[in-house]
Order: C-alpha cells, then structure tokens, then sequence
C-alpha cells in the first residue's frame, strides 16, 4: 500500500469532479481526481453528449426517408432521394469517436493544470481519509493508473462527485432485453419494437430517436400525460409529434413485468385491463437517483435529505471541510449545475467568497420539438404569490422557423405585473436550446421586459421569437 496526501481530494471524475479539480489545479491548489470508470462521468460517456448525437443521427435519417417518399409522401422542399439505409455499427462507432474526443481533452486539461488523476475505485474511510483500489488497465492518457495495487490518500479537502445511476425497477430488472439509457445508446442492433418504460425527457429523447432510426416505439407512462414534470402546453406539441411519428403512447398505464418467456411486457392500462406487449428490447427510463453506495459514503454520517446529501448554498455537507456537488446532492440532476458547483467549491477553498445562489437553471428536452425551462412558469409564480403577466409568441409567426419547417411551438415569458422584471422563460419548438443562453442571461442579469423588447435581434432568427414575446406581454407584439 502507497500513502499520498493532498489538499483537495475528489471522489468522480464526471462534469462536477473535473470542472472543480481544473479550477482547483488553475487557482494553485494540490489536487488528486479519483475515477474508477472513464473521466467525463454519465454525462460524457453515457448520457449528455452521446445522447445528443445519436439523436442527431436518427434525425438526419428520419430527414433522408422523409426525401425518399417514405409512404408515398412527396417532400414540400421538392427534394427525392433513393431510399436510405443506416449501418447502426458505424454510427455508434462515430458517436463514441466524439465521447473520446471529448474525454480525452478533459484529461489533457487536467494534466496541463497538474492535477493527479488516479484510477480506481475509492472507499472513504473516514473524512480525511481515502483508499484507492486501482483498477486494472485502462487509462486516460492524463491518469497515474494505480494498477490494482491499494493507495491510501490523506486530504485536507474531500470533494464527494459521485453522480447518479438509472433507477431499476424491481420486477423489471437490467438484464437480456431489458436495458438502461446506457446500454440504449450503443447498440450492436436495432430492435423490431423498442418498449419505453417512462415518458420522462429520457424515454422520450431515445424512444424518438429510436422511431426516427426505423424501429416500432411503444411508450408506457403512469401519469396522463408524456413529460409530466412540465406543464401541459409545453408537453402537447411533444406527444402530438411522437403520434405522427407513429410512437404508440399508453398513459395511465403501469408495467408489471415481463411474460414467462420474456418476449413481452405485461402492462395494466388506463382502463384497469391487464395486456402483454411484444417486445424486442425494454427501455427502463424512470429516473435516476444519487450513487450513494460503494464508496463508503455511510460511515460519515452525513445529514441527508431521502437518498441525497444535504448541503448548503456553498456545497458544505455537515462534515468540516467534506464538500457534495452535483446529482449526489439530489434535483436538479443536471451537468451544467454539477459544474457551475465544483468552480464555487474550488474557489472556496482557494480562499475567495462564493455562494451557490443563481437566479435561474436552465433545463432542456431534446425531444421532438426541443423543450426548455428556465425560472419560473406562470405556474410556479401563483404558488408564489406573484402577481405575474406572462405572454406567448407562436413559430408559426415566425419567418425563420418556417424557412426550416419548424413552426410547431411557442416562446413564453413571465415577468412580474408591478416591474416587469422577468422570472420565467418557457419555449417547446425546433433549436429552441439554443435560446436557453438568452433566457437565462436576461433573468441572471435582471432584465425587464423592455430590455428585451428594445434589443435589436437579428431578422430572420428563432431569438426574434424572444423579442416578440416581451413585446406582446407589453402590449405591443409586431408581428401577431
């Protein structure tokens, strides 16, 4: 056994963990990285960024079979292709050149900040106290492989990153043909029938991209609606996509379990009736929740909040000088947050005065139509008390959503009656993430609804749809 010590130790190398250690390595502090699996977490490997690209990939061929005539259908754009073809193999393969691309740069940025990346699995043994049992081959190009020997690491700072794993329902368990989102994203084949087992932004993002890539999509959701944690004008554009798509949707419904033969999943739909679905592959996608187990995590003794670690607007826990960030600390599961957390933390402990106090986290569905959220819904400001005026502007009035066939879908804004001051953006529609930047600008900024309204935005773009809606919540909308 070796014996290290450090400043700063962090257990997981996800957007959390190596966001804090780069930071930590720029601002002079002694810093080691423990991962057991690949840097870069759920988010690079297995979720934020290989997600989006086979979402990208299924799009671009769903657009080619559309072009082909697919049923008869002749394309608006005058444009005829033969009919396509897809070689899922090659696709997985240039979705994971991107992962590698990606991962190997946040190794090469720690290394080139001096961070110690040692690879292994760690075990905490009290809260300055770390043993690393390394793990066998692999390797980063930035990492000290600990090839399988035990270190024991001593620290004046423990950072706890974790992250989150894919909840797993017990009378359906990963295994054979029943898959998480991680298995869903490197197929070796394309099922004939993909059953999606959860209408979150999830099941919705890979069960889409499934249909577009040919396979049949039946998705099975308890509650009455896809995308239930959104409100209902945000979700309806989504399901009437997926419809004519042809995804089968069975809302109030739960699954049971697999047939005896487990070719089938039993399911009790909304009217009481249990039914078999034929199925190829189960997709589970019911959520997700904070790893907490393995690491020895309990033998701190951590004040909790349910399965997440509690911590205060720094990301202290309640252990001196022991700090959680990210999905390990429970909702908002989200890698942007997880990263914006782990600068704070380095800058802390570097001496500087931080607070985890942002005005607005943005989150988005890369479904079909794209969702985003940002602050508050007109919903959330009546729970509140606010009296707020909210106001909505359609694509369909836009010359830039129309010019790229996108004209499902609205941008809406909330803003208090008695200022004007903006709280809330909503918006369901084609590339609407790429306005999330602007709405989450305006409310960190504190912008009112006229500074909105009397910014020139550029013509012809989706963003004018912004400027529209702050007008119309003002009265004075041009173009509706």
């Amino acid at each position: 056994m070796t014996m290290e010590t450090t400043t700063l130790l962090i257990i997981g190398g996800g957007p959390g963990g190596y966001v804090a250690a780069i930071r930590a390595g720029q601002l002079g502090i002694k810093t080691v990285l423990v991962e057991g699996g690949q840097l870069g977490g759920t988010c690079l490997n297995v979720g934020c960024i290989p997600s989006k690209a086979l979402i990208h990939a299924a799009e671009e061929f769903h657009k080619a079979t559309h072009y082909a005539g697919e049923g008869g259908a002749e394309s608006a754009l005058g444009i005829r292709t033969a009919a396509p073809s897809i070689d899922i193999t090659r696709t997985v393969a240039w979705k994971e050149g991107i992962v590698k691309r990606l991962t190997g740069g946040v190794g090469a940025l720690l290394k080139k900040n001096g961070v110690q990346v040692v690879r292994g699995w760690a075990r905490i043994l009290d809260g300055k106290t770390v043993e690393v049992t390394g793990a066998e081959g692999g390797g980063t190009g930035a990492a000290n492989d600990a090839g399988g020997q035990t270190t024991r690491i001593r620290c004046e700072h423990l950072l706890l990153a974790t992250g989150s794993e894919a909840v797993e329902l017990p009378f359906l368990p990963f295994g054979g043909n029943v898959v998480s989102a991680t298995e869903a994203l490197s197929p070796e084949t394309l099922p004939g029938h993909l059953v999606v087992v959860g209408a979150g932004y999830i099941g919705l993002e890979l069960g889409t991209a499934y249909r577009k890539l040919g396979a049949r999509v039946t998705v099975v959701e308890a509650a009455g609606r896809v995308l239930p944690a959104y409100d209902d004008e945000l979700a309806r554009p989504v399901a009437a996509r997926l419809r004519a798509l042809g995804v089968d949707l069975h809302l109030e419904s739960s699954v049971l379990g697999l047939s005896e033969d487990g070719k089938s999943v039993r399911m009790k739909n909304g009217g009481g009736e249990e039914v078999a679905i034929d199925a190829d592959r189960v997709l589970v996608a019911v959520g997700r929740r904070p790893r907490t187990s393995g690491f020895g995590l309990e033998s701190l003794m951590l004040d909790m909040n349910g399965r997440a670690v509690r911590i205060d607007n720094q990301c202290r826990t309640s252990m001196r000088n022991v700090w959680a960030i990210g999905d390990l600390t429970g909702e908002p599961m989200l890698a942007h947050r997880a990263m914006a957390q782990g600068e704070m933390v380095a800058e802390i402990i570097a001496g500087k005065r931080r607070h985890f106090m942002p005005a607005a986290i943005p989150a988005v569905c890369f479904t079909d139509p794209e969702v985003v959220v940002v602050g508050l819904t007109p919903q959330d400001a009546a729970k509140q008390g606010l009296d707020c005026i909210s106001a909505s502007f359609p694509y369909a009035a836009n010359g830039r959503a129309m010019t790229i066939e996108g004209t499902e879908g609205f941008v809406r804004v909330v803003a208090r009656k008695d200022n004007h001051l903006i709280v809330g953006w909503q918006a369901v529609g084609s590339a609407v993430a790429e306005l999330s930047t602007a709405f989450v600008q305006s409310i960190e900024l504190g912008a009112q609804l006229e500074d909105i309204g009397g910014t020139i935005h550029a013509h012809p773009t989706l963003g004018e749809a912004v400027q529209e809606a702050a007008l119309r919540a003002l009265g004075h909308a041009l173009h509706i």
